[in-house]
């Protein structure tokens, strides 16, 4: 196992997420991880919310990365989905985000938390990586893309 295999789950991808709105967007990805990893839904969407109102967690050229703390995980975890519609969540370039990777992360472990944002980050600056995501045909060649991210990226 390599890339982000340790932070995301085959099932925890969404190759084709329809939502009106970012609050949609991050509601059905918090339940994706309380079906794929037993994550308290609830806590989770409402941690996010909470993350989202400080500042907005799109990055640029379409991503976004929402992030937050919840209690009753033990390690980071992951979601990642294509939004159709994009969806604003406010980049410093004005983009909406299609390319949407949530992760969480317990509270007590909030080194781990960086690392794998950080990880995540660094693995969706690419141009190239961004448009494979977008080109990547369903969930099972999205995860191969995020399996293989640190062996091409290992700066």
């Amino acid at each position: 196992m390599g890339g982000l295999s340790d932070i995301i789950a085959l099932a925890a991808i969404v190759p084709r997420l329809l939502a009106t709105s970012r609050r949609q967007a991050l509601q059905s990805m918090t339940d994706v991880l309380a079906r794929t990893d037993g994550v308290d839904a609830r806590a989770a969407f409402d941690a996010i919310l909470v993350r989202e109102r400080l500042a907005g967690t799109g990055m640029s050229d379409g991503v976004a990365i929402p992030h937050a703390s919840v209690k009753g995980i033990a390690r980071p975890i992951g979601a990642f989905a294509r939004l159709e519609p994009a969806q604003d969540f406010e980049a410093l370039d004005k983009r909406p985000a299609d390319l949407v990777f949530l992760l969480l992360s317990p509270p007590d472990r909030g080194g781990d938390h960086l690392k794998a944002l950080a990880r995540i980050s660094r693995f969706l600056k690419h141009a190239e990586t961004r448009e494979r995501l977008r080109a990547a045909r369903g969930a099972d060649e999205l995860y191969a893309l995020f399996v293989g991210a640190v062996r091409s990226d290992a700066a």
